[in-house]
């Protein structure tokens, strides 16, 4: 593996000329810049990270802290993970991913150790501990998410709130007047993560606007859990003609035992999901739903981090609008055998 000194030889400068061309700290001559640039494509030579953030102050590495707990659906998480290395690549910059719940200890570990210039931190609770850490650090940083006390923080996500509402006001215009939320896991709403509990502030705050009766019920995944949440659901609220589901690994259990319950989307029940695009329309019934746009979120996540690095960014909150995109899970509510009768 070739070394500074190498490069230095083949381009017959000083070291230390090779090291003012990679981090512009000095002028340097077109003539010399070009032997050592070329010296360093012949022999394929990587800077080491700390010798370069030494030289630069900057590793060219971004932090992006998302815990894999148990409740997390893996799959969603990665469409952002694949749009924030995407977009960080554009900058030139990689991409340490920290995935093990360490709270603010993982968070002071790499920034301590200058290791990334910048971090992006997802799964963000409604009062998230890790913030008052992130506030010390030296580093920037972004969340994916809305605490409930953004100030001196930038934040970036889809307002889950308007989508909420947005999902309810659809239903609601078709002529659903008695709407179910199906949920995330148990544990996400009793960690207060912050996109759950502004879905359900919309959600109610739609239903009480709109004169809907509207129950919700956190679910479990897999067919006993989707069982169990309808189960409930009924209970509390009996006539149910159309369900909001804001639970990804919900969804094709959720169609399974409806099929088998003989209850025909949208004949019998409307549904409208919360959910990337390619689930919705990958399912056996196309749904109705509210788009994650994962792509944007984390491509604004990046431009925001590198704008706060070069010092024109501002610590603001960007919520994107929800898009809600029509499919074939919605119509008007059945009327009831009785009234056919009549």
């Amino acid at each position: 593996m070739a070394t500074i000194s190498d490069v230095a030889r083949a381009a017959g400068v000083s070291a230390s000329t090779v090291s003012y061309v990679l981090s512009g700290r000095r002028p340097i001559s077109a003539e010399t810049r070009a032997r050592v640039q070329a010296a360093i494509a012949e022999l394929r030579y990587h800077p080491h990270a700390g010798a370069r953030a030494l030289a630069s102050s900057r590793t060219s590495v971004l932090a992006l802290v998302v815990p894999l707990r148990l409740d997390v659906n893996v799959p969603v998480i990665m469409q952002f993970v694949t749009a924030v290395v995407t977009a960080a690549r554009a900058h030139n910059h990689d991409v340490l991913l920290l995935t093990k719940d360490e709270g603010t200890a993982g968070l002071e570990r790499v920034a301590g150790a200058t290791m990334v210039d910048a971090l992006i931190v997802m799964d963000v609770e409604r009062r998230d501990l890790r913030i008052p850490a992130l506030r010390r650090l030296r580093q920037p940083s972004v969340l994916i998410g809305l605490p409930e006390d953004p100030a001196g923080t930038a934040c970036v996500d889809l307002d889950f709130d308007a989508a909420g509402r947005e999902c309810l006001r659809h239903l609601a215009g078709h002529g659903h007047r008695r709407v179910a939320l199906v949920g995330p896991t148990p544990v996400v709403y009793a960690r207060h993560t912050s996109y759950a509990d502004r879905f359900l502030v919309g959600f109610q705050a739609a239903a009480a606007e709109l004169g809907v009766q509207a129950v919700t019920r956190a679910c479990e995944p897999g067919g006993d859990g989707v069982r169990a949440c309808l189960a409930a659901i009924d209970a509390e609220l009996a006539g149910v003609t159309a369900l909001v589901v804001h639970n990804e690994e919900a969804l094709l259990p959720l169609l399974d035992e409806l099929r088998m319950r003989g209850r025909r989307i949208p004949t019998d029940i409307s549904v409208v999901a919360v959910c990337p695009r390619d689930v919705a329309v990958g399912l056996p019934v196309p749904l109705t739903s509210v788009d994650i746009p994962a792509h944007e979120v984390g491509t604004l996540a990046v431009e925001m981090a590198m704008g706060l690095l070069d010092g024109q960014g501002t610590s603001a909150t960007r919520l994107l609008p929800p898009t809600l995109v029509e499919r074939e899970s919605c119509g008007a509510p059945a009327v009831p055998r009785n009234r056919r009768r009549r």
